[in-house]
């Protein structure tokens, strides 16, 4: 492929980012990453940067990785001609003013957007919970036993504390009622089993960079990954990590693949283990993906009835929408298709 088909490869993706970040509640970055296609069609800045991963999956989404890099330094404060336009530190959120200071910046830290790009970004998005809640539920209407949850790409781990938020639909309530993280009549067409309860045994997950949040510089991290303009989601992140600080789970430093095979080495009894994930898959290696199937096609054969198995996993199918929930069991392995959503707090549609 020609430098020109390249930039034109770049400027699509960009484009097609623009068009995801609007449709989901930025019209800042929307607009943003239009003037970015722009830059990276015509051999500017945008394609010094990220010219190098023109021909990345889209999925591997390396203009967030920028994006990412550059809200930190606003959030920061080290970017103050961004910061005055960035709607999450107050700004007035006129992308067309930001492009300028935004190119500079660009230009002027160049040496700066290599780690930023080396990393997917760590949104650890709180609002999946709603959804990985209903798996849970689900599987507790099969199998009356507790849940041992082990988590994939856990980040700062704010998913394995779903029971610790408030969730609200059609008059049911469940959860913590006096959480900082509320969610309220998400559900349309139809709703999951919020009658039953769920009863964690345990918790714990991995991550090869995981998120202390306890640690300002590593909560500042993990908000530059939020979109501006989502306020929202910014409020949910800002809570979830408040109670994670105060009584963190266990988030292991490893890969997965090296991390999953030893906590399913032997079946555990009187528990249903529960490996879950949300939008990691598209990071990971095809390599990695085929090792964590087998891994868990491995211990779902070696479930049993007391010993129960379960994968459930948030993620979107290879158009990448609409974000996807399923749910495998073992014995047995049978797959459901539970619900589709999006990828961050918002709707959901059960299908189950």
């Amino acid at each position: 492929m020609g430098i020109g088909e390249l930039r034109e490869t770049l400027a699509g993706n960009l484009r097609l980012q623009g068009f995801g970040c609007r449709a989901l509640g930025s019209p800042f970055y929307g607009d943003l990453l239009d003037r970015m296609a722009e830059d990276a069609g015509a051999g500017g800045i945008v394609w010094e940067v990220l010219g190098p991963h023109a021909s990345a999956p889209f999925g591997e989404v390396y203009p967030l990785r920028l994006l990412g890099g550059v809200h930190r330094l606003v959030l920061a404060d080290d970017a103050p001609d961004l910061a005055r336009h960035y709607p999450t530190t107050g700004g007035d959120g006129d992308a067309a003013a930001t492009w300028g200071p935004f190119a500079a910046l660009l230009a002027d830290r160049h040496d700066a957007w290599g780690p930023a790009l080396a990393h997917p970004p760590q949104t650890n998005e709180v609002g999946r919970s709603v959804a990985l809640l209903a798996g849970l539920l689900t599987l507790r209407q099969a199998i009356r036993l507790p849940v041992r949850l082990l988590e994939l790409g856990a980040s700062a781990g704010l998913n394995l504390l779903l029971d610790r938020y408030c969730y609200e639909q059609d008059g049911f309530a469940w959860g913590d009622p006096g959480s900082k993280v509320r969610f309220a009549e998400l559900w349309n067409d139809g709703t999951p089993p919020l009658a039953d309860g769920v009863v964690i045994d345990s918790r714990r997950g991995c991550d090869r960079q995981p998120i202390d949040a306890s640690d300002p510089a590593a909560r500042q991290t993990l908000m530059s990954y939020v979109w501006p303009g989502q306020s929202r989601r910014f409020e949910l992140l800002q809570g979830a990590l408040d109670i994670a600080a105060g009584s963190p789970p266990r988030v292991d430093t490893a890969a997965m693949t090296d991390w999953l095979p030893a906590q399913l080495a032997q079946p555990r009894t009187s528990v249903v283990t529960v490996v879950f994930h949300s939008i990691v898959w598209q990071y990971l290696s095809e390599s990695e993906r085929t090792n964590v199937e087998d891994v868990i096609a491995a211990a779902g054969a070696r479930a049993t009835a007391d010993a129960p198995l379960a994968w459930l996993r948030l993620e979107p199918p290879p158009e990448m929408v609409p974000v996807e929930l399923r749910l495998t069991l073992w014995p047995g392995g049978q797959e459901r298709l539970l619900a589709v959503g999006e990828f961050h707090v918002g709707a959901l549609q059960w299908r189950a």
